[in-house]
């Protein structure tokens, strides 16, 4: 059923953006105006290379070592330092929203990371695999990729972001479904000295950062990093609850979020060590799970912490040994406020410790030919899930599991001819509960010309269900019962890439695949109890194509922009492809202001038609402004940041746990930000 955006009116074709993004980029040509990763020793800024230097520029997350991206067996997009600072973006989930192909939707507690056409109600990210440093994040319990407030990290200690799309199996194991999100984090030397950072916006926002980092020059670098975080956040409106006994509709002070981080790195010789803390408070201003509307006790509690041990050198023959030991720890509970006379609040919530090691080794045993050898083991010893009344204590959960999984992995990287390369890779992990899963994955690029690349690329990636999926159970009508009889969901990718230097700035990425995902791990409810289970279903087939250009001027002015095709065919004759937007075009453009130390950000986004539950959400058009002074003065930086620049209405699809059937989004919103280095 086709219904109007939130906003009432007209939603304006995709096409516009095209035409929008060709005269921005026929006005800077006519002015004749124009920024690492984890091995790198030096770090450049992005927006400061040449863009030849750009397209032959390393990345790493593809194959777990260094290769030119036009080389990469997949379309990688890196976002630097530079973007993050030119468009004030806050969280990863802003970051990965102007990734083309990708888009993101809010319920008001996480945020969630769709791709391709697939965002499963209530999926709380587990089809990609997030890394920080090559550090999996991905938690035992929910396997969920954290992305937006509840990322572990401040945005400002990261250098770049390699996104990897396409299955990363092969090379990475389960969840690296649709994508690898590799966030590379600053060097000690970059941040060198003591900083101090203070942040200010509308509705109460407010964070305070500070760092200390250096380095004696002897091999031995270190760096310590905290911050802390508040927002009121604004009240709330729900149609679904406008009666007098729920206050109209309106969600008082709920929409609350404050956390605090701690980032501690270092290195001396072949040793790194790196520890990430992270803890992160979040009202509920949505009664979702069926909850009392408009209590003050509704909140989620979500603390992550990882410690890791890295260890390389290199050995005889050119060949190099890198090895990580690793432990995390994973907490996340709620209070629920029952909506039943006679019961309090519900304590729902899991527990996930774990350890596991890493090795590998990267050789080149002939000329053109690069091997990458690997084993890798985990130990998830605790995944407690619990669930109880507080007042009076009425116990409904509480359960502990643990799981083992090993790994072997071999890829290699073969020059064929001097234009021909082949990029084979094949793991195999075995998963104490389910058994073996096999991942291949085949790379062939051609490089038909000095500005032409051709890539045909194939492979496949598996998830397993989770804990949550298998074992979770909540008695009563609209709880949800077990599903220990879960397989693993996989996917099929085939894909062809097209990579043209259009000029000596400018660049053309054009993309054409088709994925096929079996056993797909979906939710459904029992329409006599309405009581909620997971089960795979059937085939779902998507396909599409995705184009970008991107172009780099002389002073330092860059533009990229992106339109992604993509169709969904969905399992099951009734089902409809929930979430899945037809059209995405995104819009980004960085210049100068003149010979000021200014610069401007200006980000566009359109995303299309959406199914819910239901309905339909209209498709929407967003605009924000950013503008930011690196050094105002030597020791001074500032920025202001402008959200939804004219204040478009809109909302995201909401998942069943809500009564809403889609959640309206924020409005206008200003942020000003400080940062002084002593």
């Amino acid at each position: 059923m086709q219904t109007d955006s939130p906003a009432g009116g007209a939603t304006p074709p995709p096409r516009r953006a095209i035409a929008l993004a060709a005269a921005l980029t026929l006005l800077l040509s006519g002015r004749g105006a124009l920024a690492d990763d984890a091995a790198a020793s030096t770090r450049p800024d992005l927006t400061a290379l040449p863009f030849e230097q750009l397209l032959a520029m390393e990345v790493y997350s593809a194959s777990r070592f260094m290769q030119k991206s036009i080389q990469a067996p997949s379309a990688v997009t890196v976002i630097g330092a530079a973007e993050i600072r030119d468009f004030g973006w806050r969280t990863l989930a802003d970051v990965m929203r102007s990734v083309r192909g990708l888009y993101v939707s809010y319920d008001r507690n996480y945020s969630y990371l769709g791709a391709r056409s697939f965002l499963r109600p209530g999926d709380y990210n587990t089809r990609f695999l997030l890394q920080i440093d090559g550090k999996r994040i991905n938690d035992p319990v929910y396997d969920q990729a954290p992305v937006g407030g509840e990322f572990p990290l401040d945005l400002e200690l990261i250098e770049r972001i390699e996104y990897v799309p396409g299955p990363g199996s092969s090379i990475y194991g389960a969840n690296a479904f649709f994508g690898v999100i590799n966030v590379i984090t600053k060097r000690p030397q970059e941040l060198a000295g003591a900083r101090a950072r203070v942040e200010a916006g509308q509705f109460g926002a407010r964070k305070g950062a500070a760092s200390y980092a250096g380095s004696d020059g002897q091999g031995n670098e270190w760096l310590l990093a905290a911050s802390r975080y508040k927002s009121d956040g604004q009240d709330q409106y729900y149609a679904e609850f406008d009666n007098p006994a729920q206050n109209h509709g309106v969600a008082r002070r709920l929409d609350y979020e404050s956390g605090q981080r701690l980032f501690v790195k270092g290195a001396s010789g072949p040793f790194s060590v790196s520890l990430l803390r992270a803890e992160r408070d979040k009202g509920m201003p949505t009664a979702s799970f069926g909850q009392a509307f408009n209590d003050p006790r509704s909140h989620t509690l979500d603390t992550q912490t990882y410690l890791d041990l890295g260890y390389r050198t290199a050995l005889a023959s050119g060949t190099e040994l890198n090895s990580r030991l690793y432990w995390g720890s994973y907490d996340s509970s709620g209070d629920y406020v029952n909506d039943v006379p006679g019961l309090s609040v519900d304590h729902d919530g899991s527990r996930g410790r774990w350890w596991g090691l890493d090795v590998n080794t990267v050789s080149t045993p002939a000329p053109g030919h690069k091997l990458v050898a690997g084993a890798e083991y985990q130990r998830d010893y605790r995944m407690t899930q619990f669930s109880y009344d507080v007042a009076p204590y009425q116990p409904y959960l509480d359960q502990t599991h643990d799981s083992r999984r090993s790994a072997l992995y071999l890829q290699d990287e073969l020059a064929l001819r001097d234009d021909l390369l082949l990029n084979a890779g094949l793991r195999y992990d075995h998963h104490e509960r389910s058994g073996g899963a096999l991942s291949p994955r085949l790379a062939l690029i051609y490089q038909a010309g000095p500005a032409t690349t051709l890539k045909a690329l194939y492979g496949t990636a598996y998830r397993e269900p989770n804990i949550y999926e298998l074992y979770y159970a909540f008695p009563g009508p609209d709880g949800q019962r077990a599903s220990p009889l879960l397989g693993r969901e996989r996917i099929r990718s085939a894909e062809l890439v097209l990579v043209r230097q259009l000029s000596a700035n400018g660049r053309l990425t054009v993309t054409a695949f088709r994925n096929v995902v079996t056993g797909l791990i979906s939710q459904a409810s029992d329409p006599d109890s309405g009581i909620s289970y997971f089960y795979n279903a059937g085939d779902t087939i998507a396909h599409g194509v995705e184009t970008e250009y991107e172009r780099h001027w002389p002073n330092q002015a860059t533009l990229r922009a992106s339109y992604s095709w993509q169709k969904m065919r969905p399992y099951g004759a009734s089902a409809n492809a929930f979430n899945a937007p037809a059209s995405l075009v995104k819009l980004n453009l960085a210049a100068p202001l003149g010979r000021s130390a200014w610069r401007a950000g200006l980000e566009a986004q359109y995303v299309g038609p959406r199914d819910t539950l239901l309905a339909q959400t209209g498709g929407f058009w967003l605009a924000n402004l950013n503008f930011n002074a690196a050094r105002l003065t030597r020791q001074l930086s500032v920025s202001a940041g402008f959200h939804n620049l004219f204040g478009r209405r809109y909302a995201d699809p909401a998942p069943a746990s809500h009564v809403q059937d889609s959640i309206v989004q924020d409005g206008r919103s200003v942020r000003v930000t400080a940062n002084y280095a002593f």
